[in-house]
C-alpha cells in the first residue's frame, strides 16, 4: 500500500518547504516533543482523517513522521482524497542525518 507513494529525499523536501509546502508531521505528541521542522503543522496519524480540512488542498505538502512508514501511510491516503502529499524519505531521522534544522516543539 506504501510502495508507491512519492517520496523526497530529505534536502528535496527542504527545498520544497522553502517555496512554499507544506509540511504535515503526523507523529505522537511525545515525538514531536524532540522538535519539529520550521513550520510544520502537527496533527498525529490517528487524527488524520478528523483534521484533514486543516491541510490547504491547494498547496503540495511534505508528510513527515519518525522514520518515513507513518507518513507514507498518510500520503497513500491523502493523495485519493485530492492532496498533493509527498513522503519524507526516512522521516526526521533522515532530516536530523543530513543535518537540517529542527525547532523546538512549540
Amino acid at each position: 500500500m506504501t510502495d508507491d507513494v512519492p517520496a523526497l529525499l530529505p534536502a528535496e523536501a527542504a527545498a520544497r518547504l522553502r517555496d512554499g509546502w507544506q509540511a504535515i508531521d503526523v507523529r505522537l505528541d511525545e515525538e514531536v516533543a524532540e522538535g519539529i521542522v520550521a513550520g510544520a503543522v502537527h496533527i498525529e496519524l490517528a487524527e488524520l482523517a478528523v483534521r484533514a480540512g486543516e491541510i490547504d488542498r491547494e498547496r503540495p505538502l511534505v508528510v513527515i513522521c519518525r522514520s518515513g512508514v507513518r507518513s507514507a501511510m498518510a500520503v497513500a491516503a491523502l493523495r485519493p482524497a485530492g492532496y498533493d502529499a509527498h513522503n519524507l524519505d526516512g522521516g526526521m531521522l533522515a532530516w536530523a542525518e543530513a543535518g537540517l534544522p529542527v525547532e523546538p516543539a512549540g
